[in-house]
């Protein structure tokens, strides 16, 4: 098990050690073929998001990125996998440091990534340190990257937020130095709030109806539970306003016996909140 405190219990998107003057921010994400992207895809368009997500993890701990190290599966395009990793590193100034390339059986392509950040403000922000009193906020809207898939599939319509999301590195480091608790919104709004509290042993109290939401408002029930977005979510003290956009969405209270409440009724990750790999997903 992941014992050293680095790890923080598991209980985050992102490692944190400290070596002599500087904190460090390591954090590795996968993605498979079939279930974080469409296969057939762009191969340029799998780079970069494989990219981006983890530059998301590393713009929730208000980090820089260092550089990363690639885990690639050969694939069917190979070639505009290279155009779109290139573009990628070059839009988030995270140059290539190493990784290793396998062969496989035919079957779905695995790619994993590791991000390497140093912290820019210490205490580098936690999922874990959300306070009784705080607000809850969003930098923008959910649901971009649910339409983004629709649209991919049909072969019509704007799909670019699903093909190529955005890291938020510089609103992450200008909220590390001022938030409580943070995290990138990755498999749903609402699970990702239930994460926050349970690691911080608080209630999210959510106002649906403040959450910015990115379509029709027929289908805002979906946009809360859909992942794939990467704004970020935090909590900051209520006298507190944010140095970028973001929009207040809740507040915190003490432990009330459920992680979050929606409009007043107690949920949790059991009420399916949003995307989940058996019990559990980061």
């Amino acid at each position: 098990m992941a014992t050293h405190p680095a790890a923080r219990g598991l209980d985050d998107d992102c490692a944190v050690i400290a070596i002599g003057g500087e904190t460090l921010v390591l954090t590795h994400d996968m993605m498979v073929e079939g279930v974080h992207f469409v296969p057939g895809q762009d191969a340029a368009d799998i780079a970069w998001k494989l990219v981006a997500t983890n530059m998301s993890d590393l713009a929730a701990k208000g980090a820089v990125p260092v550089g990363v190290l690639l885990g690639y599966m050969l694939g069917r395009d190979d070639a505009r996998f290279l155009v779109g990793l290139g573009e990628a590193l070059d839009h988030y100034g995270a140059p290539l440091l190493g990784g290793d390339t396998v062969s496989g059986p035919a079957g779905a392509q695995a790619l994993g990534l590791t991000a390497i950040g140093r912290a820019t403000h210490r205490p580098v922000p936690a999922r874990s340190g959300a306070q009784a009193g705080d607000r809850v906020w969003i930098t923008g809207p959910v649901g971009a990257a649910m339409l983004g898939l629709e649209a991919l599939r049909a072969g019509a319509g704007n799909s670019l937020a699903y093909r190529r999301p955005r890291a938020l590195l510089a609103q992450g480091q200008a909220l590390a130095p001022m938030v409580n608790a943070m995290m990138d919104v990755s498999d749903g709004l609402l699970l990702d709030a239930a994460r926050i509290a349970r690691a911080s042993g608080v209630t999210l109290a959510i106002d649906s109806a403040a959450i910015p939401i990115a379509t029709p408002e027929s289908r805002r029930a979906e946009a809360l539970r859909w992942g794939d977005d990467y704004q970020l979510l935090f909590t900051a003290p209520a006298a507190l306003a944010p140095p970028v956009p973001a929009h207040a969405i809740g507040h915190v209270l003490a432990a009330t016996g459920s992680p979050l409440l929606l409009d007043g009724m107690p949920l949790s990750e059991a009420d399916g909140l949003g995307y989940q790999h058996r019990a559990e997903r980061d």
